[in-house]
This record gives structure tokens, sequence and C-alpha cells, in this order.
């Protein structure tokens, strides 16, 4: 069990858990809108390939540590709303721990987002995990850069992450 999950974990209108192969179906429609891979290049075309590519991952991370996306489920509904979580990071060769966060579309701008990375932050500052946390978002991903600008972060630098232009925003440990 990695340290980094949010297992049991709630916000306001979220419950965080691990997420199950069987979350696959209900987080396919996010490969299903164009606009949720808009920003990033080097996904697979096909919406179940590139849903079985991150499903890989997020079981390869909960394998070896590495932290992990975790459910957000709608208290109210018992419905998926997207993933959120902490993440170790290879960043020009500095390991870092990322907040990592995706909405379905259907729950887009209605703040799932920012509750969600704002969980995740205070989690792994109330754990100790990091004295910074940083989120890698693509340089034309606005509506990921106003939830990271909301949970207090800053423009920290750009570079180049898995071919893609991104931006580092980071927060320091208060």
């Amino acid at each position: 069990m990695s340290k980094y999950l949010l297992e049991n974990q709630s916000s306001e209108r979220l419950l965080f858990r691990k997420i199950e192969p069987s979350d696959f179906e209900d987080w396919l429609p996010f490969y299903h809108n164009p606009k949720s891979t808009l920003f990033w290049e080097g996904l697979p075309t096909n919406p179940i390939e590139a849903c079985q590519v991150q499903f890989d991952r997020i079981f390869e991370r909960y394998e070896n540590d590495l932290g992990g996306m975790n459910a957000l489920i709608l208290k109210e509904t018992n419905e998926l709303v997207g993933i959120c979580g902490l993440l170790v990071q290879i960043v020009d060769d500095n390991e870092e721990l990322e907040i990592g966060y995706s909405v379905l579309p259907k729950f887009w701008l209605q703040g799932f987002a920012f509750e969600a990375a704002q969980k995740c932050k205070e989690y792994a500052f109330l754990n100790s995990f990091s004295d910074s946390l940083i989120s890698i978002i693509h340089v034309d991903n606005v509506p990921s850069q106003k939830v990271a600008l909301k949970n207090g972060m800053h423009l920290d630098k750009t570079t180049t992450y898995k071919d893609n232009p991104v931006h580092i925003f980071r927060v320091n440990k208060g």
C-alpha cells in the first residue's frame, strides 16, 4: 500500500478511495472527449487504449510505492467524478511529489479539481511527505493552471516533460 494514497479521506463533496479495475468503464468517457487530452502529446488516439495505458500506470504506481491516483467519488450520488493523487515524478532529474488531477467532462467547471487538489496538498503537508509539491501542467492548459494557482501554487519554471512543453507549478510547505 502506497503511503501517498488518500484512501478513506474525504473533502466537502468527495470521498477518496483506491482505483479499482472496475472503474475503467466509468473513467472511459474522459478519453472519449477530445478536450480531455487536447494538451497532451503522445497518448494513444483510441480511447480504450489510452484509458488502458493510464490504468496500467496507476496500478504500476500502486505496486511500486510511487504514489497514485485516487478515485474521487461524489458523496451525494456515489458517482466517479474524477481522479486525483500524489505522484512521485522525476522532473529535470529531480524527484518531486506532484498533485495530479483529472475530472470527467460532465463534472468540469464545478470546482471538483480544486477541491481534490487542495485535499491532496493538505494531506501531503500534514503527513510531512515533502517540503514542496508541484503540478506538471501543459503550457496551453489554462484550466488546470487556474486550479494550481487557486491551490496556492506559483509558476516555478517551464520545462519539457515526456516530450511536452510544461509549466511546473509549486507550493512550499507553510
